[in-house]
């Protein structure tokens, strides 16, 4: 029998997006957060480099610079009602941080400290701007630690460690949530007038990832699993440095300190990619120049990797030749200890993971799989809509990076992930209280708890012999090596076989641990049903997308194609497989044209 509990607003997941979303729903509703994780442990912790806002604190900027290089970062996929929505909120937002107590680095007289990054620019010349705000490398960090806390103190009740199972949905509307506890493996049904889905993304689908072991995808795959679509997930952001074979993210703010990417021949390659703004280009432009350079045979030592050079010779060498100065027109110069101050987290990670001192010596890195685009499709208000005519669904709301806003369309660019999870986890969590308040509890099932409980039992009392581990690994590298920077048709649908093969040998695991007290074994299992749905959705959409756009770059389609391809995918999964749609994407001032940096 399953514990029950009434909240007029769950939500699941206490990240960026969902502490914001708890902590504006309390103001006006009785508010749970369920996550699976200890909160501050939650993957927005991990966001380093800074949040994109236009304050303009170092030089000329303005929300409208960062709308149009957002739009032009989305390579022109992303919906321009909802971008303008986000960095004109962006602005605020910041500053309703810095008054929350977020101990952002600070410039010598006290305002907060801007640095540039990928994609951001100065929109008359065409240079980088300095936009993002940081808390030295651990902007991520101080974000989650300072919500967190005004949570407690707006007396939001947590429920730590519980993972949600199933969404409940009476008369067409969300009507609670399923979960277990993971000390006992009791099952416990939230009982709510509305519910936010904030569960991150899905970045353990592919081999090489920055991603958390957290990021299993389970707020989409619960939705599909109700009749709710999920929207463009063919587009997967892959993060220029990782670091090599670990995946472990370096920050671009290395690069916007004056990092550069060097080949085997000691080339600054980006210079032939990207002439105006090179090692500050867009990820996907990044990223698919690395893997030209690795498969032309300019890797380190012919290896799959590159150098990322940090080195205040280098930087100092390259800030030269490229004319940089700093906000006061002196020539930009470093010193070792300048860029530890500013980057000492990914100093400490290097001479952890690598042994090697990167204030002396370059770091070997790849690219690693980052950012979903795609998600649960939502308006800009939080609400999530159902089908090609934005038909919202009655309390249900979604967050964060298991949304899809659109805002990032077919290319995010960096510091827009925690723009996005504070706007939208804000907007999310008013609309939530909102509808709350002039709504009645939907009446419960007397089986809210069985489909989440059947899932569970069919993987407890399976008697085959798979083991998940295998399935998990073959999955990974599948998806790694056909799904990833670069794709084709025949790639795809060897990685479509290999996924539909592995579903079967899924429904056959055999799980050890038949226990009830924190069973990983079983959540694991759990989880990577999840991962395999999402890897056939996703490799179902792309490949019906024949063309080129953003982080989805095929061999066989290289050229983006605006006359049959600007609209949005909304994918179902049904009992006879995927079912594709689309919808068109919102264009307002800025018409498509040629992106080049």
């Amino acid at each position: 029998m399953a514990q029950h509990h009434q909240f007029e607003v769950v939500i699941v997941g206490a990240g960026g997006a969902g502490l914001m979303a708890a902590l504006y729903a309390s103001r006006k509703a009785k508010t749970a957060v369920l996550s699976k994780l200890y909160p501050t442990r939650s993957h927005t912790g991990t966001a380093q480099g800074g949040i994109g806002a236009a304050l303009g604190n170092l030089e000329e900027d303005h929300p409208e610079w960062h709308t149009f290089d957002t739009v032009k970062g989305s390579d022109y996929l992303g919906d321009q009602d909802a971008i303008e929505f986000m960095c004109y909120e962006a602005v605020p937002i910041v500053y309703e941080l810095e008054h929350m107590g977020l101990p952002f680095s600070r410039t010598p007289d006290g305002r907060i400290a801007q640095r540039p990054f990928g994609g951001h620019t100065n929109n008359v010349t065409g240079k980088p701007v300095r936009r993002s705000c940081y808390a030295a490398d651990r902007t991520g960090h101080m974000i989650l630690q300072t919500l967190y806390q005004q949570c407690i103190k707006n007396h939001v009740t947590f429920f730590d460690e519980f993972q949600v199972l199933d969404l409940i949905v009476v008369n067409g509307a969300a009507a609670g949530v399923v979960a277990i506890e993971l000390a006992t493996g009791e099952l416990h049904v939230f009982h709510a007038k509305a519910v936010v889905f904030a569960t991150g993304g899905h970045g353990r689908l592919w081999e090489i990832t920055s991603n958390a072991y957290a990021y299993t995808g389970d707020g989409i795959a619960i939705a599909l699993r109700r009749g709710i679509p999920a929207e463009d997930m063919e587009f997967f952001q892959f993060h220029p440095t990782g670091i090599y074979r670990l995946g472990i993210l370096i920050t671009e703010g290395v690069r916007g300190e004056g990092g550069v990417l060097i080949n085997d021949k000691g080339e600054r390659f980006m210079e032939r990619y990207a002439p105006r703004v090179k090692d500050l280009a867009s990820r996907d432009v990044i990223s698919r120049a690395m893997y030209i350079e690795m498969r032309e045979g300019r890797g380190i030592g012919g290896q799959r990797y590159l150098y990322l050079d940090v080195r205040p010779e280098t930087v100092n060498k390259y800030a030269e030749l490229d004319g940089r100065t700093r906000p006061d027109g002196s020539p930009y110069r470093v010193t070792a200890e300048e860029i530890l101050a500013k980057v000492p987290d990914i100093i400490d990670f290097c001479r952890t993971y690598l042994g090697i001192d990167p204030l002396t010596q370059p770091i070997p890195v790849q690219p690693t799989a980052h950012y979903a685009m795609g998600g649960i499709p939502t308006n800009k208000f939080g609400e999530v809509v159902i089908d090609e005519h934005n038909t919202v669904m009655p309390g249900l709301y979604a967050a964060g990076e298991v949304a899809c806003v659109s805002v990032h369309g077919a290319n995010r660019l960096g510091t827009n992930s925690l723009v996005d999870i504070l706007v939208f986890g804000k907007y999310a969590g008013l609309r939530a209280a909102e509808f709350a308040r002039g709504a009645a509890f939907q009446p419960l099932p007397a089986d809210a708890a069985d489909f989440a409980r059947s899932q569970l039992d069919r993987l407890l009392h399976s008697q085959g012999s798979e083991r998940a581990a295998d399935i998990s690994r073959e999955l990974k590298a599948t998806m790694f090596d056909h799904v990833g920077v670069f794709r084709t048709e025949e790639g795809m649908r060897q990685a479509l076989a290999k996924i539909r093969e592995l579903k079967e040998r899924y429904r056959h695991i055999r799980i050890q641990d038949r226990g009830r007290i924190f069973n990983m074994d079983l959540l694991n299992a759990w989880e990577l049903g999840n991962l395999l749905d999402l890897a056939e959705v996703t490799t179902v959409s792309a490949l019906a997308r024949t063309e080129s756009r953003g982080a989805h770059a095929r061999e066989d389609y290289p050229q983006r194609d605006d006359v049959n391809w600007l609209k949005h995918t909304l994918a179902w999964m049904c009992q006879d497989g995927i079912q594709l749609r689309y919808k068109p994407v919102v264009i307002t001032k800025y018409p498509p044209k040629e992106r080049t940096y």
